[in-house]
């Protein structure tokens, strides 16, 4: 299933341009008011109202706590998007531990290639779908050390192209690891979320989808925060099966809300 968001990622690529190609030259002076979602300016500020406290699982254990902030930038780096490829299916705790222990083994580009997979498999245990982890890692670390002088590379492009990295892990890593926003982050929770809420025009399937939809309308400055904002309170309000919504600021005002 991992594949399906991607073939969907190519062909929807073209919507924004179409959709901005009426523009011609300065002529679009009467802008068609852009779709927007009913309430959600309030329902953000009631979200960042519950997240406020920064003590959900991502918080404390998410992908921007498990790399070595005092290694050189590249192994930094590195060290970020092997936490995404490992984070997928895996409860942050999970993550944040099997990190710790590459970490103890000093995690590089090099020392991941010197491991061999029975090892580097017993390291990272219990993560989700280890045995297909090992064999993306060794893959993914070869190329990189072949074809990025041992870093990663500064595209979305360049990243989804590796084994084992989706839309996901690539924007993330892009936010994290180079600082750059190049596009939304979304997960199960993101995706969860913002169907529920309705923040898409109408009901998305696959979490690509519900990238496109949300950076179509979304405002540029918030999409770097809305992945950590959501996946917090998808861990601790916004449940997968029953949702706390007796305890949620936004219960008059979801359309999902179980009143």
């Amino acid at each position: 299933p991992g594949s399906i968001p991607r073939r969907s990622r190519r062909r929807r690529r073209s919507v924004p341009i179409a959709y901005e190609s009426g523009d011609e030259q300065g002529m679009s002076e009467p802008q068609r008011p852009r779709w927007e979602p009913k309430d959600w300016r309030q329902q953000l500020e009631r979200i960042r109202e519950m997240r406020r406290n920064r003590d959900a699982p991502v918080d404390e254990m998410g992908v921007q706590t498990c790399y070595d902030s005092s290694a050189p930038p590249e192994v930094m780096r590195y060290q970020v998007l092997l936490s995404l490829m490992l984070s997928s299916q895996t409860k942050d705790q999970v993550t944040s531990a099997a990190m710790l222990r590459l970490r103890q083994r000093g995690l590089t580009v090099d020392s991941i290639l010197q491991m061999d997979d029975a090892t580097l498999g017993q390291i990272i245990y219990p993560v989700g779908f280890w045995r297909n982890k090992v064999k993306y890692i060794k893959q993914t670390t070869a190329i990189l050390k072949q074809k990025y002088g041992g870093d990663i590379p500064r595209t979305v492009e360049e990243l989804v192209q590796l084994p084992g990295v989706g839309p996901k892990m690539a924007y993330l890593a892009m936010n994290i690891a180079w600082d750059s926003v190049s596009g939304i982050a979304v997960d199960t929770h993101v995706h969860r979320i913002s169907n529920r809420l309705k923040w898409v025009k109408k009901e998305t399937k696959y979490p690509e989808e519900t990238r496109v939809a949300l950076e179509d309308w979304l405002p540029r400055d918030l999409w770097r925060e809305i992945n950590w904002l959501l996946v917090g309170f998808g861990q601790q309000t916004c449940l997968p099966v029953n949702p706390r919504c007796s305890e949620c600021l936004n219960q008059d005002i979801c359309p999902a809300a179980k009143r």
